[in-house]
């Protein structure tokens, strides 16, 4: 077992590291939050932009998309040095790492100079247009429905929980367009410009969002959508949602070690209780980060294992929702206040969000859901690791 990586990982690393350390935005503006997941500042579209120029927005890709061609072991220590310093590359998350990247690997050439690139530079930005009222977590079942009239489709239908729509500027929509076809084989995928007559973006709050909202309702009533905009082939959508989702699974489970390891240093237990279970936090941070360790390396063997990846998924969003509930009752009453009024709003900040301990706790409920629920998770453990039959 190698527990250190190659002399070209670590050039790689170092190059990096003097780039951040030379042109780290000041605190001033990383102290600047977006109102949305899809609402950039101007520092912070200076700064996609920066790295976008010098091939450290998403390393993988090609120099014209943002990278350098980095292997899976240099986008690993990409990750690690900017979450060292509590640092994203885009706030525009879905944006960059799961439409853009879905432009590059199913989109036209002229999708991606029009599409792709200008996500990727900060110029415009986008949402994920998939869950449905009744198709969320099943997202075969949708029933949006886009027909064919012409060099356009029709669009009709809602979305929900649409993350960032009404500050995106265009959103990749997943639509039924053979009705007839078995539901899996019947989808299509159509980049839907928000400002397209018919479209409706309608912001609303949510528990963990009392200042700034992000989930949206969408509604499309005879939106019209250029032909031109279908991305893949049609009613092959199912392979773009595959792909789509995949971009963001490989170290989705870095992000959950991170708020791992922040409630290991904004916590403090004090009686045997809370010390008992701190001793379970820093247990399943460890393995967290050892099981994800092991699925890089076979990654860069060029190995996929979906199963480990949702082993890591469920391991990361349940421990930090358990250690997390603990947490805020341990607080007592102090756990209600917001970090603006408290001393400790600089340590309460560590994961980008300003709230209260129990802002923190409520809003890990989101990281059992988004990337796919923890019941979903459990069955493919159940079925790819354990052998259990479907049903």
């Amino acid at each position: 077992m190698q527990l250190t990586f190659d002399a070209d990982v670590e050039a790689f690393r170092a190059e990096f590291v003097e780039f951040l350390d030379a042109h780290r935005p000041p605190d001033a503006e990383l102290l600047q939050r977006p109102r949305s997941s899809s609402d950039l500042p101007d520092w912070a579209r200076r700064w996609q932009r920066l790295l976008f120029d010098n091939g450290w927005l998403v390393p993988g890709h090609p120099p014209e998309f943002g990278g350098r061609n980095a292997t899976v072991l240099q986008q690993y220590v990409h990750q690690i040095e900017l979450s060292r310093r509590r640092m994203v590359p885009s706030f525009n998350t879905q944006g960059v790492g799961i439409i853009a990247a879905s432009l590059i690997t199913f989109g036209t050439d002229e999708q991606k100079q029009q599409w792709a690139i200008p996500i990727l530079r900060g110029e415009i930005t986008a949402a994920l247009g998939m869950s449905e009222p009744g198709a969320g977590s099943d997202l075969a079942s949708l029933r949006t429905r886009a027909t064919a009239d012409g060099d356009h489709f029709v669009l009709n239908g809602q979305k929900v929980w649409t993350s960032g729509a009404h500050d995106a500027d265009v959103l990749l929509t997943f639509v039924r367009t053979d009705p007839d076809a078995p539901k899996h084989r019947g989808i299509s995928v159509l980049l839907v410009p928000t400002d397209a007559p018919g479209v409706t973006c309608r912001p609303f709050a949510s528990a963990a969002d009392r200042d700034d909202m992000d989930f949206n309702e969408v509604f499309f009533n005879d939106a019209r959508v250029p032909a031109a905009h279908l991305v893949g082939a049609l009613n092959d959508g199912w392979s773009v949602a595959n792909g789509s989702l995949g971009h963001e699974r490989t170290m989705l489970w870095l992000s959950y070690a991170d708020r791992l390891a922040d409630l290991l240093v904004d916590w403090r237990p004090r009686t045997r209780v809370e010390r008992d279970r701190f001793a379970t936090l820093v247990m399943d941070n460890q393995a967290l980060r050892l099981l994800g360790s092991a699925a890089i390396a076979r990654a860069a063997r060029g190995e996929e294992d979906v199963a480990a990846l949702s082993v890591l998924k469920l391991l990361g969003a349940e421990a930090g929702q358990a250690a997390g509930e603990v947490a805020l009752a341990a607080q007592g009453p102090e756990g209600l206040i917001h970090p603006a009024m408290s001393t400790r709003y600089e340590a309460l900040n560590h994961d980008g969000y300003a709230g209260s301990w129990a802002d923190r706790y409520i809003r890990s409920f989101a990281g059992t859901i988004a990337g796919g629920t923890s019941e979903i998770q459990r069955n493919i453990v159940a079925q790819r690791v354990l052998g259990l039959p479907r049903k």
